[in-house]
């Protein structure tokens, strides 16, 4: 009965419907926080936004690599930090197009958008915290998703202090902070999968 493959089967199961739960949570979030993002003028929360696109991307990824072998896993690893890498480049160009056109971030809209993010990329968190320490896929997936909090704490953050300095620089710094996360997360993942390779 061991050799029977059920242990694998179960597993595959349980990762497929982590990254089913992962990938509707973060492109639900998504649409929601690039609409608002733009209303709010807010850089911090757009490139959120594009952090919770880059995720759902991760996870759909994940979610081809399911039940293959780990070459595959490894080579999916690596596509889904190609995409972070490129969405985290895509962040820096908005910033910089705000920073010379200007913007006018509304703050609580922020806060709200930022404190929404949080308990979605928590709740993410808790689906995937039994996978953390599994294949590189889930690694990859667990990684992405602590980087979402960081990111979403510091749209909070930023939401307070332009509120507090009436000022639009603290949602670009942020802005600028969310895209090294999500550029240092690509990072980490494209060396684990290479390595793996």
């Amino acid at each position: 009965m061991s050799d029977c493959g059920c242990e694998v089967e179960i597993k595959n199961q349980s990762q497929k419907r982590v990254l089913y739960w992962l990938l509707a949570i973060n492109a639900v979030m998504f649409a929601v926080e690039i609409s608002l993002g733009w209303i709010a003028e807010s850089t911090a929360v757009i490139a959120d936004s594009i952090d919770m696109l880059a995720d759902a991307i991760v996870y759909g990824i994940g979610l081809y690599a399911v039940g293959r072998a780990a070459s595959d896993k490894a080579k999916a690893a690596m596509m889904s930090g190609y995409f972070q890498a490129a969405l985290g480049s895509l962040i820096l160009f908005d910033i910089l197009r705000r920073i010379i056109y200007g913007s006018e971030p509304v703050s609580t809209l922020m806060m709200g958008v930022g404190v929404a993010a949080l308990l979605a990329n928590v709740i993410c968190l808790i689906l995937i915290h039994k996978h953390k320490d599994g294949e590189v896929h889930m690694r990859a997936s667990w990684i992405f998703s602590t980087n979402d909090v960081i990111a979403n704490l510091g749209v909070i953050i930023g939401g307070l202090l332009v509120w507090w300095l009436n000022s639009r620089w603290p949602d670009i710094i942020i802005g600028i902070f969310i895209s090294v996360v999500i550029l240092r997360g690509a990072r980490l993942i494209l060396s684990e999968a290479k390595h793996q390779l």
